[in-house]
């Protein structure tokens, strides 16, 4: 139903979209009109992929000067009435850029081309459709108008298999490539592409069914217009199946209910969203409250949570999706004021700010105004006398309700009132399930690895006795017990957060990622706060882990059903020996980070923001929780949840799904490690919240199935290739890159089973040797790419992530070095040749190679190796930066010192006074930008320096 249109040029493709806007706009524009509007609001010289979503996504109305000098407004696309759109569709469009591209399927919009269809033959990865993209993106995108540069969606198939992303997925997957770009590590990647699927979760592989569902006018249309959001740091995100529709039910739900207004206030103008945790219910939550406030017959949306942290959290992600979409409040008397003012159309509050407001305003008229209640996390807290009070005070309201863990009768309360036990009861029908095995399937969490480390036999008299609950807990908090599982963590952590492996985190480079400890009380926590000081008071405080510690005051350790009492900031409710202890230990923290945080009411609140910045920022090691941080709480860098508590049902799958955000090829599970017998109640929970066949995929698979792939890809490689040997041709290099590729996966999961090690399959010599193939492959590619030489390799991926975690350090290389100098004859030629191999295999030494064959040469049997390296790196950095000045022109002093920063920072700074100092005078504003191009060579520079002399 799209109409087919084939174009030969770029004039042509500009023709079309002029007689598509006037077309849409019922206008007719003069060749002056059409040239000064395309040059201004179209195709400005300066505008590129974001300058272009932002005009698609948020700026689609631009003004038109007329001739005679009047101002009319533009659409460029139509979002009110999506089929005034016209839809168009070539194939086969060549362009000259670097090189000539032929694009396989553009759809245009109106003459833009915003969606782009990349395909492969059947059995062809469906990766190399992804790097061909990036491809186009370096080769022709920008060619001409950079008309191309319109496009929001890209469609990779190879037949079988068919995913979709956004063009900013594209964008920060390319910037990571330049020298100096982006590091930062969110969507960028082939890992946050999306599957296509049905109503009911069932994923729509084929390119045929996808085309007829994705690609029908109505679908695609409501995707571009209606569920994509341009974040405020410049991210297009594009919805996945299952948020589209939740969010397209619950609209329906709100125009249903206009239709029967006997509906309204009652269950059937309601429902609920049963969206694992983690699958990105706050972007869906945002959609749909943002969509609904858009209607004409709703007056106020309120986003309703249930917790301060929540409240924080929530109000940072929604000011992320639209600057200035929520207004949040922290008083009732600010609530009030935005529930009377009209302008204010999307709130944030908790329930227990609007249940005083309630309290205080009786029969206020907002009560009487169609409401739109959007609960966040719709657990157990929000079924007693709050939730009663908010439904008998409105009348003319929908209520609707997010969670990742229903209430179900098998999980309910016995206590309360008996018709708002589950969450049915509370919220109406369920609306839409998208379950922890959805999202596992579908690549959007991660499933969990879970070890029971038993470490305390519990008497067979206290298992005859009725003993309460407390005394169990009191012989759980033995110092032995206590001590052996503190010492278990010390000797395990770097193992279970990977500690020896890094990765770009935004802009910096990181070792491992972080864990939270759960204990079963604040006397727990106190005690194992405790035990980790002293167990560590002896080490240098390099080699000590960051330990944190946070807990306030809740009323019950554990509530029916498995959730998690909620914790606020109440530490006045502490009793006094609580509320010292962690006086004391935010003192240790503010020691460490130069803060002044205490237990008082505003500053905890502070301590509580910036503990939970420093775990998202993997700044802190292990944070020891009651109840904090286990609902509600994301942060990637967290892979490792330490549990000493009873969890069961909706808080063990809460707490567990802490760590299975999804971050890079590194991370590839969520950690859990039990010091209690949860191994029913775990079968349990994902029995409850997935379905009965479930653990298998949520849980990670038993080590010998791993063991099994990863023996059948070592036997493919050692068949195949010959190792030290580089592969014959394209086609073989091709191929070993990805079985090599298969077996750095496969390793990476293996590592931290206890099983593997000794169980490798190949000697480290071997495994240096393909390694070293593997990079020199990558490097051959990587220089045909920055020189433009066309590559059938260029369009698989390297897992070049995983090839960093197993580094060979300097000091490993200076270990030898000192072998070398002691050794004489064939034992020399071994050491040589062990050094050789050892640095071609690492792909941070291979660029200094040359720097360390030079340095062996200087060296004799009296040497002092660590002194003369340390003066030969000394004096080879100097020489190599002096020479940049040199050539550059740069200020010697300034370079001197934006250099130092660099090394003590660890990474270049990409702008800023620093950078502009060094630069020699030009004129920032000459034709041919050449003030540009010369900060773009210095940087390029710059970065291979820093990346030749960085860790040396």
């Amino acid at each position: 139903a799209y109409d087919y249109v084939s174009f030969t040029s770029e004039d042509e493709l500009i023709l079309n979209l002029r007689r598509n806007l006037e077309l849409l706009n019922n206008i007719a524009f003069s060749d002056l009109e059409w040239e000064t509007f395309y040059k201004s609001s179209i195709a400005g010289e300066r505008d590129g992929i974001l300058e272009k979503t932002k005009r698609i996504q948020e700026d689609h109305v631009q003004v038109l000067k007329r001739d005679n000098g009047e101002s009319k407004n533009i659409y460029l696309i139509d979002k009110q009435n999506i089929h005034n759109n016209n839809l168009q569709v070539i194939n086969q469009y060549e362009i000259s850029g670097t090189y000539d591209n032929r694009y396989d399927v553009t759809i245009l919009v109106n003459g833009f081309p915003l969606v782009h269809v990349e395909l492969k033959r059947r059995g062809v990865d469906i990766r190399e459709a992804f790097n061909q993209i990036n491809r186009y993106q370096r080769e022709s995108f920008w060619a001409g108008s950079g008309l191309f540069l319109y496009v929001q969606l890209f469609v990779i198939s190879n037949g079988t298999f068919t995913k979709y992303y956004s063009n900013t997925v594209r964008k920060q997957h390319l910037d990571e490539l330049v020298p100096g770009g982006s590091k930062k590590k969110s969507s960028n990647t082939y890992e946050f592409t999306s599957w296509w699927a049905d109503a009911k979760n069932q994923p729509i592989y084929d390119l045929m069914a996808f085309g007829k569902t994705f690609f029908a006018k109505h679908t695609l249309l409501n995707i571009l217009t209606k569920y994509c959001a341009f974040t405020s740091d410049q991210t297009l995100l594009v919805m996945r199946p299952y948020q589209i529709v939740a969010t397209e039910r619950i609209l329906q739900r709100v125009v249903v209910s206009d239709n029967n207004p006997k509906f309204l206030g009652t269950e059937k103008a309601g429902g609920y969203v049963w969206h694992t945790t983690g699958s990105g219910k706050t972007l869906t939550s945002f959609k749909t409250a943002q969509l609904t406030s858009q209607l004409p017959q709703v007056d106020k949306v309120l986003f309703v949570v249930d917790r301060k942290d929540l409240d924080y959290q929530t109000m940072k992600e929604y000011q992320r999706f639209q600057d200035g979409a929520a207004n949040s409040n922290t008083s009732t008397s600010v609530l009030k004021k935005q529930l009377e003012d009209n302008t204010s159309r999307i709130i944030i509050t908790t329930i227990q700010k609007l249940s005083i407001f309630i309290a205080k305003n009786d029969k206020h008229a907002i009560t009487k105004k169609r409401v739109v209640l959007i609960f966040d996390e719709c657990h157990r807290s929000q079924f007693g006398d709050m939730n009663a009070s908010i439904r008998r005070a409105f009348s003319n309201y929908n209520l609707f309700g997010f969670t990742g863990t229903p209430i179900f009768a098998a999980n309910s309360s016995m206590s309360g009132n008996p018709q708002m036990r589950t969450t049915e009861q509370a919220f109406g029908d369920k609306l839409h399930t998208y379950t922890i095995v959805d999202a596992i399937r579908d690549k959007n969490v991660l499933p969990f690895r879970v070890d029971y480390v038993n470490t305390f036999q519990m008497p067979e008299t206290l298992k005859d006795k009725q003993v309460s609950a407390i005394d169990t807990e009191k012989a759980l908090l033995a110092p032995e017990r206590v001590q052996k599982i503190v010492q278990y963590v010390l000797e395990h952590f770097d193992q279970k957060t990977r500690r020896n492996e890094s990765y770009n985190l935004k802009d910096k480079r990181v070792s491992g990622f972080n864990s939270v400890f759960a204990t079963a009380s604040i006397e727990a926590a106190k005690k194992y706060y405790s035990a980790f000081k002293k167990a560590q008071e002896n080490l240098p405080q390099d080699q000590k882990l960051k330990v944190g510690i946070i807990y306030s005051f809740a009323p019950n350790e554990e509530q029916e059903g498995g959730t998690l009492p909620e914790e606020e900031f109440e530490t006045e409710r502490l009793d006094a020996s609580s509320r010292e202890f962690l006086d004391l230990a935010i003192a240790d923290y503010n020691e460490i980070y130069g803060s002044n945080w205490d237990t008082g009411s505003d500053n905890f609140q502070g301590y509580y923001q910036q503990l939970a910045r420093k775990l998202k920022e993997r700044d802190i090691d292990l944070v020891i929780v009651v109840n904090m941080f286990l609902t509600g709480f994301d942060s990637t860098t967290l892979n490792t949840l330490w549990v000493d508590k009873n969890l069961h049902q909706h808080g063990l799958l809460q707490a567990f799904s802490r760590t299975n955000r999804i971050l890079n090829s590194v991370k590839t599970y969520g950690n859990i490690v039990c010091f209690r017998d949860l191994e029913k109640a775990t079968q349990d929970s994902i029995s409850l919240f997935g379905n009965k066949e479930a653990g298998g995929i949520v849980l990670l698979r038993p080590y010998g199935e791993y063991y099994s792939e990863y023996s059948e890809a070592l036997n493919e490689l050692l068949t195949q290739f010959t190792q030290g040997q580089m592969p014959e041709g394209e086609e073989a290099q091709k191929t070993f890159v990805n079985i090599y590729n298969k077996i750095l996966r496969l390793k990476n999961i293996l590592q931290s089973f206890d099983d593997f090690e000794g169980n490798e399959g190949l000697s480290q010599a071997a495994f240096q040797d393909y390694q070293s193939t593997y990079i020199e492959i990558y490097n051959i590619e990587k220089n045909k790419r920055d020189s433009d030489m066309e590559s059938i390799i260029g369009d698989i991926t390297f897992e070049i992530e995983l090839v960093k975690q197993v580094e060979i350090n300097v000091d490993y290389i200076l270990m030898l070095v000192k072998e070398l100098q002691a050794s004489t004859g064939d034992q020399n030629k071994e050491i040589k040749a062990k050094i050789d191999r050892a640095v071609l295999s690492s792909y941070s030494l291979r660029s200094k190679k040359d720097l360390i064959e030079q340095f062996l040469s200087r060296i004799d049997n009296h040497s002092d190796i660590e002194a003369s390296w340390k003066k030969y790196i000394e004096d080879e950095r100097q020489k190599e930066l002096d020479s940049i000045i040199e050539t550059e022109q740069l200020d010697p002093v300034a370079a001197q010192k934006y250099v130092a920063q660099a090394f003590n920072d660890g990474e270049l700074q990409l702008a800023g006074p620093a950078l502009t100092n060094m630069l020699p005078s030009k004129n920032m504003f000459t034709q041919n930008n050449e003030h540009g191009r010369q900060k773009a060579n210095v940087l390029s520079k710059l970065q291979a320096y820093f990346d030749r002399f960085f860790g040396l």
